[in-house]
């Protein structure tokens, strides 16, 4: 069996591609390096790819078509897909830079769904979802079957409605599907617009770090080698489900900062500003499902997964 990883020279997608080659397994990595943030870092991330005997790549554009993708694959040959491609960020997500999220969020999906009804040997597609779809919910945590999706930002709405694709090719073609919320997953190789990233970059260098806000929204941070080892597991589902994917517990902007003063033995200085469109104050996951379906629980605490990723980001 092959496993086909959409997105694949990215945070997670690397990380992924690297857990499915480290069983054994065979890997098509499909990646157009989009320029996001700096495509070098996606070329590292697939050096430490390319040389495992089991990896091959494509830099096509999903969005332009699928076509190429049979030529990577046997005749026939059952695969899973993990479609993780997607166009990132919620800040970014308005006015003009919207057709990009519907290109790479929308269109992408759709091409990549209608390729894998008509190969017809797809046995699982799994579907990186997103916290985004909720919005602010009037109750927490948020619960897949309880916690009705209001988008609260532009990607939002995109990853929702990829995520209703995703459902509606099942309902309607038999494809099996999970779908995996993910919230705000972090750790070595995260990506550098993400805020960890970026305050642990500026307490290296001294500088005061950006904060949109007062510090006391919350969110349900997630390391990314629990979220790759609930990719892997998600072929357990029995498929048309929804889960959350979060580390189970709400914790404040503020007291982050706390936690990487004390790793990084340093005063973090901050500069407020304005909570812009499209953040939300909070988000938290019930996690519940992942655990009774998949046999999965987050297994690293904040602090030792922000060790990590400072010590990551220390070394590059």
């Amino acid at each position: 069996m092959t496993h086909i990883v959409t997105g694949a020279a990215g945070f997670i997608g690397s990380r992924l591609c690297a857990a499915l080659l480290s069983r054994g397994e065979r890997v098509v990595g499909i990646d157009c390096l989009r320029d996001y943030y700096d495509v070098a870092l996606k070329r590292a991330n697939l050096r430490n790819l390319s040389d495992h005997p089991g990896f091959t790549f494509s830099s096509e554009d999903l969005s332009l078509g699928t076509g190429f993708i049979e030529g990577m694959l046997p005749p026939e040959e059952h695969v899973v897909v993990y479609h993780l491609a997607a166009q990132a960020g919620v800040r970014k997500s308005w006015g003009s830079h919207f057709s990009q999220y519907t290109r790479d969020n929308i269109t992408a999906t759709q091409n990549l769904l209608e390729w894998a009804v008509h190969r017809g040997s797809v046995g699982h597609f799994v579907f990186a979802s997103s916290s985004s779809v909720y919005g602010i919910p009037s109750e927490m945590p948020m619960r897949e079957d309880v916690t009705v999706p209001v988008p609260h930002s532009p990607y939002g709405v995109t990853k929702l409605a990829a995520e209703n694709l995703v459902r509606l090719y099942g309902s309607n073609h038999g494809l099996v599907w999970t779908a995996l919320r993910l919230f705000t997953v972090y750790g070595p190789g995260q990506r550098p617009d993400m805020a960890f990233s970026r305050f642990v970059r500026c307490a290296m260098a001294g500088s005061p770090i950006t904060l949109y806000g007062n510090g006391d929204q919350t969110r349900d941070y997630t390391y990314v080698d629990d979220v790759t080892r609930a990719l892997v597991l998600a072929c357990r589902s029995p498929g048309g489900l929804v889960m959350n994917l979060g580390g189970g517990i709400r914790v404040s902007v503020n007291r982050v900062i706390e936690i990487l003063e004390g790793i990084l033995k340093t005063r973090i200085s901050v500069n407020r500003l304005p909570v812009p469109p499209g953040d939300v104050p909070d988000t938290w996951a019930d996690t519940e499902r992942a655990g009774r379906i998949l046999g999965w629980r987050p297994e690293f605490t904040l602090e030792e997964g922000l060790a990590r990723e400072a010590e990551w980001l220390v070394s590059v």
